[in-house]
């Protein structure tokens, strides 16, 4: 099947597709990702040049951070294109494979979750697209000239004309494919997670159902024979969640570390300041932090419980009267489920909601500690 005509993964893909990440190579791969490295870098030279006061390092530094881990995103997804192209490529031939299976039950499975998977890709895009939107617009309403990013470039006064009108189009149109760099790769972590539990649970049915009740006298060889197939589908998923953490550890391992500091630094800026307007942004950006993380741990935890659920679905199946060697590949097949599988930090931590509490813990650690030195 391929991959555009893949409803679970065909939103974030086609993106891609447009921008030239994936699938082809032309033109707007260029536009979209070396103006928005050159603003990048103006953005972090801006940090050095305010550096000194204290709220502006913090929101500039935010906007910063978020771009870098756009560009840092499209760069490892152009980079490494042919793996992530063979990726999808056989997600969506595993998609067409389980969507094909005649039973009620992972009919509705699937559904279910090509349903959530697209809803929120598609969510994410216009909240990313309105967020950004409100970002660019929010400047002409502060009674003074100011740009959505802050930006340094030597012997450039920003704010005298036309230059300061050539850098707010600039950046303006320049948030479209920034959001289009950073958000579908949020959305293809979601997509790809949501498919390793649509495989996961299909398993767990399947185990639960082997030896159905209208063939009860089926032979050895036929449970031997579907046996073996519900193995051979346990190492493809077993493969699809490494592959999956191979494409994205180092890419969580960037934003564990980045957002961690980014939270504990807004944390510190919502607590000197006292502006309501101030106040109200800073805790929106706090809020966007902890959804995009939270979406990276909440899944990745889904599939690490799942897959340890794979051992009780063995042992819940039909195989109190069955031949001895069916018993021995069952009794395999669930101590290997007992070893969850894991997408990781970095492929240090595995990211589960306990990870996330910590991280939470760390950044309000440091958030206290930064608050006595500056009282």
């Amino acid at each position: 099947m391929e991959v555009l005509n893949c409803p679970l993964l065909s939103v974030n893909v086609r993106v891609w597709r447009f921008w030239s990440f994936v699938l082809v190579h032309n033109w707007r791969r260029y536009i979209s990702i070396i103006p928005v490295t050159a603003l990048n870098v103006f953005m972090f030279a801006d940090l050095y040049r305010a550096w000194g006061n204290i709220e502006e390092v913090i929101i500039n530094a935010y906007f910063a951070v978020l771009y870098f881990n756009a560009v840092l995103r499209t760069l490892i997804l152009v980079y490494n294109r042919d793996k992530y192209e063979s990726f999808l490529a056989g997600a969506a031939s595993v998609y067409e494979e389980i969507r094909a299976i005649n039973d009620d039950v992972i009919s509705k499975l699937v559904s279910t979750y090509t349903k959530r998977a697209r809803f929120l890709s598609i969510s994410n895009l216009a909240l990313g697209a309105f967020i950004s939107g409100c970002f660019v617009v929010y400047p002409l309403f502060t009674g003074q000239r100011g740009l959505p990013y802050g930006m340094f470039i030597p012997g450039v006064n920003n704010f005298d004309s036309p230059q300061y009108e050539i850098f707010y189009i600039t950046q303006l149109v320049l948030t479209f494919p920034g959001c289009c760099m950073y958000i579908p790769y949020t959305s293809f972590f979601a997509s790809s997670t949501l498919f390793g539990l649509v495989q996961i649970k299909t398993l767990q049915h399947q185990l639960k159902t082997f030896r159905s009740s209208e063939m009860l006298n089926e032979s050895t060889v036929v449970l031997n024979r579907k046996l073996q197939k519900l193995i051979e589908d346990h190492k493809r998923i077993i493969r699809y969640v490494q592959d999956l953490n191979d494409l994205v550890t180092y890419i969580c391992l960037i934003e564990f570390l980045s957002f961690g500091l980014m939270l504990c630094a807004l944390l510190f800026l919502l607590n000197i300041i006292s502006v309501m307007a101030q106040i109200v942004i800073v805790g929106a950006y706090i809020f966007m932090i902890l959804t995009q993380i939270f979406a990276f741990y909440w899944h990745s935890n889904e599939v690490r419980e799942e897959s340890m659920a794979i051992a009780q679905a063995s042992y819940s199946g039909p195989w109190l009267n069955v031949d001895d060697t069916i018993k021995k590949k069952l009794l395999m097949m669930t101590i290997r489920a007992q070893r969850p599988l894991e997408i990781t930090v970095g492929n240090v931590y595995p990211m589960t909601l306990e990870m996330f509490q910590s991280l939470l813990n760390a950044s309000y650690s440091y958030f206290t500690l930064l608050r006595r030195v500056y009282n």
